[in-house]
C-alpha cells in the first residue's frame, strides 16, 4: 500500500532478505537471530499429535493472563501483532484515528483498508523522535503509538504515553519489542488504571517464532469481547498456542530477560562501532533501547546495494512515513556478526 507521500506501508524488512536476498546475513529483520531455542521447537513439535483437534486456546489465555497479573478476560490471543491492528481497525467505531509515526506501518495500512482516513503526529529527528502529548489532536479517539518504537529504538517513558489517555479515546500502543528492554521498564502491560488503554505484544521476535504467528490484545473486557467477535473461528493454531503458553513460563521469561541484556550489551557495541562513521556522516538515533538502531547517511541507498553486494542486508527507512531515503534501521547481532558487518559498512560508504 503506497500512500500519496509516496510511503509505500506494506514493505517490511522481510522484503530484503527474499529470493536473492536469502543468502544474506541479515540486519533487517527485527526477530532474535539464535531463536527458537531447541526446547522450544521440542515443546512446539510435541503438539502436533494434537492437530486434529480443534484449538482450544484456554490454557494458553490463562497464562499469558497470569504473566501480566490479569484476568484472563482482559486477554485475547492472536496470530500476531498484525492480526490485532486488522481487529482493532475493523472492530472499534473510530471517528478520527491518529498514528504517531515514524513507527511500524502496518497499523495505519489496516485503518486504511478498513476505509478510514488517518491523520498522522509525525516526530521530529531534531527532536530526538521523542513524544509531545500535546502533538496529538485532542479530539482524536484512536492514537497508535510504538513503544519501543520501531524503527527508531525511542523508549518513550510510560507516564508520557499514559498521558495521552482521555475517556472516550483509545490509547493502542504496540510493546511488540519491550520484552528485549531489560526489566520492561515504561511498559504499560499489565496495568489497568490507564482509560481505554490496549497493549499488544508480540512472541515472534524474542522467540523467533514469526512464521508461526503468535501475539495478544491486553485491553478491558468490553474491548476484549469487540475484537473478539470480530475474529474467526479458532484464528490461533494449536502449535502457536502451546508456543504462547510455553513463552510466558517462569524459565522462558528468566530467558528473556537474559537475552534482552544480551541484546543491550550488543547493541552498545554496535552504537559504538557506528561512532567510527561520524566524520563521512553517518548518525545514529540515540538512546536506542530496542533489538535495532536508527541510522541516518548521505547515499544511504546507494550504501545498502553496496551492502547487498558485501553480503549484508539491511532495511531501508524510507518506507516509514517521516523518514526519507538517508535513513537505515539495523538490526542487533551478536559481537562476531556486528565486526563483520562494521567492516562491510567501511567498505561500502562512499570514499572521497
Amino acid at each position: 500500500m503506497r500512500t500519496d507521500d509516496g510511503h509505500d506501508l506494506r514493505h517490511h524488512g522481510d522484503a530484503e532478505v527474499r529470493d536473492d536476498g536469502s543468502a544474506l546475513v541479515d540486519l533487517a529483520v527485527n526477530v532474535r537471530a539464535d531463536t527458537p531455542p531447541a526446547w522450544l521447537r521440542e515443546t512446539i513439535a510435541g503438539s502436533l499429535d494434537g492437530l486434529a483437534a480443534y484449538p482450544d486456546g484456554r490454557a494458553a489465555r490463562a497464562a499469558v493472563a497470569a504473566r501480566h497479573g490479569l484476568p484472563a478476560s482482559r486477554v485475547l490471543l492472536t496470530a500476531g501483532a498484525a492480526e490485532a491492528f486488522v481487529l482493532l481497525a475493523r472492530a472499534l467505531k473510530v471517528r478520527r484515528p491518529v498514528v504517531v509515526h515514524p513507527q511500524f506501518t502496518e497499523p495505519e495500512a489496516a485503518l486504511r483498508d478498513a476505509g478510514h482516513s488517518v491523520d498522522r503526529v509525525v516526530l521530529r529527528e531534531e527532536d530526538g523522535f521523542r513524544l509531545d502529548p500535546a502533538a496529538v489532536p485532542e479530539d482524536a479517539d484512536l492514537v497508535v503509538i510504538g513503544n519501543p518504537t520501531n524503527p527508531t529504538s525511542v523508549l518513550h517513558t510510560a507516564g508520557t504515553i499514559a498521558s495521552l489517555a482521555r475517556p472516550g479515546r483509545t490509547l493502542v500502543v504496540d510493546e511488540a519489542f519491550m520484552d528485549a528492554v531489560p526489566g520492561e521498564r515504561e511498559a504499560l502491560a499489565g496495568r489497568t488504571d490507564v482509560p481505554g488503554l490496549v497493549v499488544l505484544r508480540s512472541l515472534t521476535k524474542t522467540w523467533g517464532l514469526a512464521g508461526l504467528r503468535i501475539g495478544y490484545v491486553l485491553a478491558a473486557p468490553e474491548t476484549i469481547e469487540e475484537l473478539e467477535r470480530a475474529q474467526p473461528l479458532w484464528p490461533v493454531s494449536t502449535p502457536a498456542l502451546v508456543a504462547a503458553q510455553a513463552c510466558v513460563s517462569p524459565r522462558a521469561l528468566a530467558e528473556a530477560a537474559h537475552a534482552a541484556h544480551r541484546v543491550a550489551a550488543d547493541r552498545a557495541h554496535l552504537v559504538a562501532g557506528l561512532g567510527e562513521f561520524a566524520s563521512a556522516g553517518l548518525r545514529v538515533v540515540t538512546p536506542a533501547d530496542g533489538p535495532f538502531v536508527l541510522v541516518r547517511l548521505p547515499h544511504a541507498a546507494a550504501v545498502r546495494h553496496r551492502l547487498r553486494d558485501l553480503g549484508f542486508a539491511v532495511r531501508r527507512g524510507d518506507t516509514f512515513p517521516g523518514l526519507d531515503e538517508e535513513w537505515l534501521r539495523l538490526a542487533v547481532r551478536d559481537r562476531t556478526t556486528v565486526d563483520r558487518f562494521l567492516a562491510a559498512l567501511a567498505q561500502a560508504l562512499p570514499t572521497g
